[in-house]
């Protein structure tokens, strides 16, 4: 929260800038994005910790694979700290591995 991007960027911080945005959007929620872009994220509010790191085991890659620069999602881990999950995982590009640590989805229970 907090985190702000500007500017205008090419290559790895735009790919680092997709995936920002793509696992900030609820799917289906914005008409001015395409029926495809986003995460799933709204259903998973009240579920199990278990449940919700199961299905973000798929949605995430299933979210992010949707562009074309992204080629695969590796060593995806789920980090638990009381009542946030917070994804770990290297998204593989054509510009390179991009590191992502800094998701966070919060859920209630």
């Amino acid at each position: 929260v907090g985190e702000r991007l500007s500017g205008y960027y090419d290559e790895r911080k735009a790919i680092e800038q997709t995936i920002y945005f793509i696992m900030n959007s609820e799917r289906y929620f914005y008409q001015i994005y395409p029926w495809w872009y986003g995460i799933e994220l709204q259903d998973l509010y009240g579920m199990s910790m278990d449940y919700v790191a199961a299905m973000l085991m798929v949605r995430i890659p299933d979210a992010l694979l949707q562009d074309t620069r992204i080629l695969s999602i590796e060593d995806m881990r789920m980090e638990r700290e009381k009542r946030i999950i917070k994804p770990h995982f290297t998204a593989r590009t054509i510009f390179g591995d991009v590191p992502i640590e800094r998701g966070v989805i919060a859920y209630n229970v």
